[in-house]
């Protein structure tokens, strides 16, 4: 799995939206996004405003879960459809140790251009690369919901993007998770 930040985008303008029901300088805003970046209920709502585009390959069985996230999220995906056929697969192609013999099998398909059957094979554990755009909104709420989860791969999502973003201060303490 991994996690890239591609860009971020519009914290200066959320900051002079926020300045609008305030009613004062952009230079008082990073105080007052501080105070509000915690709470729900619209006092948080300038964080839709801050994009993020994440390149992120994760196997499917995590996939299926940030699927969940629906509202302020947009994602391009790497179509198995549209790509699974073009090459033989290996087994850095999985998360994980996937037995030679389910690639083997796999390849089998493949050269069979077998895509129904391939579909109905394929383990969760085969990584899927997908653009995603989202917001500090809905990646503050993916934190609160999924920091203690089970899945590794959760904690591993969640440290990257703290790595790689701008703004960590406006999100969630981690410490206090």
């Amino acid at each position: 799995m991994y996690v890239k930040l591609l860009a971020e985008e519009g914290y200066s303008q959320a900051l002079l939206g926020l300045s609008l029901s305030y009613y004062q300088t952009l230079e008082a805003m990073p105080e007052v996004a501080l105070t509000l970046a915690g709470k729900d209920g619209g006092h948080n709502k300038f964080l839709e405003a801050i994009q993020v585009w994440l390149d992120i390959q994760a196997p499917r069985y995590w996939w299926q879960q940030f699927d969940t996230y629906r509202v302020g999220i947009t994602k391009q995906s790497e179509s198995t459809m549209h790509t699974l056929t073009q090459r033989l697969l290996t087994t850095a192609d999985f998360e994980g140790f996937i037995p030679a013999a389910t690639i083997e099998r796999l390849n089998v398909l493949i050269a069979d251009c077998d895509m129904a059957q391939l579909k109905r094979e394929l383990p969760e554990a085969f990584l899927q690369r997908r653009v995603v755009c989202l917001n500090y909104k809905a990646l503050r709420n993916i934190i609160l919901q999924r920091y203690q989860h089970r899945l590794a791969e959760w904690q591993y999502f969640i440290s990257r993007v703290y790595l790689q973003i701008g703004h960590t201060e406006l999100l969630p303490d981690l410490r206090e998770l």
